[in-house]
């Protein structure tokens, strides 16, 4: 286990849907613990999708505010409650563009052992789920600006 490089905005593996995972072996937490070793690799990251490291697999970990985990075939559940706040991505680093989310999320899915996990989550930690699970959908987070804003983010994106 490695940290792994992070793919860029512009890397196709990012628009890729997500395979889900059927087994749950030595290699799914040797993913998992990639993941969490490259998450930590950087100061201010508090989420990563497998596939920003070019797994093409439903898996996400994340750290922020004392809670940290990882989901398998993460399943949102999203709150009617709205809030806009600025988000950013590690495959767009330095760059933040105001978006609009749900307030609070849960998240079902399994653990690296295949066991059931929910988690519960507002603010920021909900923004980050969403965020990480976009990529499990081949989405990035500017997909989901309005069309001015997409245009304006994309020509600030330098590669």
């Amino acid at each position: 286990m490695t940290v792994q490089p992070i793919r860029m905005f512009s890397d196709p593996v990012l628009r890729t849907v997500t395979d889900p995972v059927t087994t749950f072996d030595r290699e799914l937490r040797r993913l998992v613990r990639t993941l969490q070793l490259t998450l930590r690799a950087g100061a201010g990251r508090a989420g990563l999708a497998a596939p920003q490291i070019g797994v093409p697999l439903r898996v996400l970990v994340y750290e922020l505010d004392g809670r940290s985990g990882h989901l398998v075939n993460p399943r949102l559940e999203l709150s009617e409650r709205k809030v806009t706040a600025d988000e950013a991505c590690l495959s767009a680093p330095g760059l933040w563009w105001p978006l609009e989310r749900s307030y609070m999320v849960t998240a079902r899915g399994r653990d690296m052992f295949g066991k059931p996990v929910t988690v519960r989550a507002l603010g920021m930690l909900a923004r980050v789920l969403q965020h990480e699970a976009d990529h499990l959908d081949g989405m990035l987070f500017a997909d989901r600006l309005p069309a001015e804003d997409r245009e304006h983010f994309l020509k600030n994106v330098p590669f």
